[in-house]
Parts: structure tokens; sequence; C-alpha cells
């Protein structure tokens, strides 16, 4: 597996750890590297492996997964990171991605739309599930009703409009 994606599983719960590597080894071009239980391991293993992408949950006692992405950037550590997790606040995905989150997924997602997730991330692409986008819309909708001027462009929030009804990344 020479070109596999390196992956590494950071999530406080052994079981979905051990899930997710159990369906994950099956894949032909993906290779579970490491796992962590809390985001400060998940640090260290990041930059002790080098993975490709992290899948990394938000909420882990001690360092949580948006600080741990926060620390990842300022180690200039370049893999991609893709939160899975069951959290679906609008407190929780904003700070994830502006933290430098390449993608956000919930836990009940479909295993083979995960995998898929996890090529996408590593080719480099941002990756949202619609609802999402839809809590992104929303706030983005809330934040130009309270007078302020959105941070998106016209064109941005038909985008994130049209990833919230369920379009995928081409179309």
């Amino acid at each position: 597996m020479a070109d596999a994606i390196r992956v590494l599983l950071v999530d406080d719960h052994q079981v979905v750890r051990r899930g997710l590597r159990t369906f994950l080894e099956v894949q032909d071009d993906i290779e579970v590297v490491g796992e962590a239980a809390d985001g400060a391991e998940g640090v260290e293993r990041a930059q002790e492996l080098s993975p490709d992408v992290v899948l990394m949950d938000v909420k882990m006692p001690g360092m949580d997964g948006v600080e741990a992405l926060r620390r990842l950037r300022e180690l200039d550590n370049p893999a991609r990171v893709l939160i899975v997790t069951s959290f679906t606040e609008q407190r929780t995905v904003v700070p994830a991605l502006r933290a430098g989150a390449a993608g956000y997924v919930y836990k009940d997602v479909d295993p083979d739309a995960l995998a898929g997730a996890i090529r996408a991330v590593h080719a480099g692409h941002i990756l949202l599930q619609p609802e999402v986008a839809g809590v992104l819309l929303s706030q983005e909708e809330a934040n130009s009703g309270q007078g302020r001027a959105g941070s998106l462009t016209d064109r941005e929030r038909e985008v994130l409009g049209l990833i919230a009804d369920g379009r995928s990344n081409r179309e």
C-alpha cells in the first residue's frame, strides 16, 4: 500500500476507533497508521506518524478536537483533518472549520461515504455534509439579519445553499 492514504484516528471512545479501523482496513487505498484517545495525544501522534488525513472527534477530555486542530496548524502539520463527530450544534461546527478542518461529517455517516470523504479531503477538497452546510447557512443568514455585513459573497451563499440541499461538490 505504498500509495495508500495514511489515516490517524483520534477519538476518546475506543469502540469508535475500533469500528473505524475495522471498516477502513478493508479499503484498498486507506491505511490506518495509528490511534489517539484525546487531542493532545492526537497532536503528538500526528507529529510522529505524518498521516495524510486525521479523523478527529470534537468533544474529548483534556485537549478537545478544535484545540488540537489549532495546535496542528501552529506546528505546520500538513495533515488534512476530517472532523467525525456526533455534535451538530453551530457552536461546534464553526470553531472547527475556523481552526482548519478540511471537512465535517457526523458519526452516523454511511461507511462508504466516510471513505469517500477521506479521499476527498486527501485530494484537497473541503467536505461538508448537507446538514453542516445548512448550519453554516443559517448562521450567515442570522448574521446578515442582525445588520452585520455578511462574511460570505452572494456566490458563496448560493454554493452553501446548494450543498445544504444535498448537491455534491462537483454539482
